[in-house]
């Protein structure tokens, strides 16, 4: 296994100028995702809130989730997600302790499996993918002084 820390994906190295100085590939090179058309179906049966999250994820990941590579890792997760469910259920049916830790190490699951779709701040940020931000009272007066003066 190799040591230190992991290599930064192409896109974050392009977007931050490329500070190592080292050879990157010509963006021609790169290949894109092919758009789809509709919300693939899963490959596995779903419950409910793993379902859920499936559709949500193809209606707002489509800018980097690839229906070819991503798609069982996705899938993992939807199933962790319907697991997380019913296990939660029995945690707040018998308040096993043995459970509630096994619910804690689901959920740690499932971040970590978010984190590598790219569906956490972080690692959208490193992406390029950004959130939609409220408008500051600071920028919303530029913006009022600004139409003023045209």
């Amino acid at each position: 296994m190799p040591s230190g820390r992991p290599s930064k994906p192409i896109e974050v190295k392009r977007k931050l100028g490329n500070p190592g100085q080292r050879k990157l590939p010509e963006q021609s090179q790169l290949q894109l995702f092919d758009p789809i058309s509709k919300v693939p179906e899963p490959a596995r049966p779903l419950l409910k809130y793993g379902r859920e999250f499936w559709d949500k994820v193809w209606a707002n990941g489509l800018q980097w989730i690839s229906p070819n590579t991503d798609a069982e890792i996705l899938l993992m997760t939807c199933e962790l997600i319907d697991e997380r469910w019913n296990l939660r259920v029995k945690v707040m049916q018998t308040g096993d302790w043995r459970e509630r830790r096994g619910l804690r190490d689901l959920d740690a699951r499932i971040i970590s499996n978010l984190s590598l779709m790219g569906f956490t701040p972080a690692d959208r940020s490193k992406l390029g993918v950004a959130e939609v931000k409220a408008i500051s009272k600071m920028e919303a007066l530029k913006r009022r002084a600004d139409e003023r003066s045209k």
